[in-house]
């Protein structure tokens, strides 16, 4: 039940202690254990740092404290959202050991609001087309049918939405790149 649930419905099982901010990490990650290989939608994951913030949130909830409306809500994001410490290639090889040395403000507001980031998603060469495939971290499939895109540049997000690895994902749109990997993997 807990991988399909909303993020307002995972926030509020959390904060009234009905599950803890670890147990509800640890199921979305044995859940991309199990799925994610054969769909390769998370292609970067940041498990430890996670375990410990999820940790943290609990001792936080313990003493009366919130974080905010997202506290202990575990998440994924877009890999080319700068997140401090984590890859951000934008699926270009010349790219391929940039480590972000900052977190940008978008990734900044979700932390500050209590998320627990755990893993980036797959997406295009420089998020740059409607497919989810790169030369670093392969092709993320549809994951009703993997003969089928999931479309990009979003695809790794939606397709892990779809799949029950995390409640929400953040990304970007320009021309596309949510609205149509939403529609392909039926996800809103």
């Amino acid at each position: 039940k807990v991988p399909f649930l909303s993020t307002v419905e995972l926030a509020h099982l959390i904060k009234s202690k009905q599950i803890s901010c670890r147990q509800v990490l640890e199921i979305f990650l044995a859940r991309c254990s199990q799925l994610n290989p054969s769909v390769n939608a998370i292609v970067v994951f940041d498990i430890e740092r996670a375990r410990s913030r999820a940790c943290s949130a609990d001792v936080a909830l313990s003493k009366g404290e919130d974080w905010g409306v997202l506290h202990g809500v575990p998440c994924t994001v877009k890999e080319n959202n700068n997140y401090k410490g984590t890859v951000a290639t934008q699926g270009d090889p010349a790219w391929k050991n940039r480590v972000s040395p900052r977190s940008e403000v978008a990734i900044q507001r979700l932390l500050s609001h209590g998320a627990i980031i755990f893993g980036k998603t797959n997406l295009p060469f420089h998020a740059m087309d409607l497919q989810s495939y790169n030369d670093i971290y392969g092709t993320t499939h549809n994951p009703w049918d993997d003969t089928r895109t999931p479309g990009g540049s979003s695809g790794g997000s939606c397709v892990a939405v779809a799949c029950g690895f995390t409640p929400f994902e953040f990304g970007g749109d320009i021309g596309g790149s949510i609205r149509t990997p939403a529609a392909f993997c039926g996800v809103f």
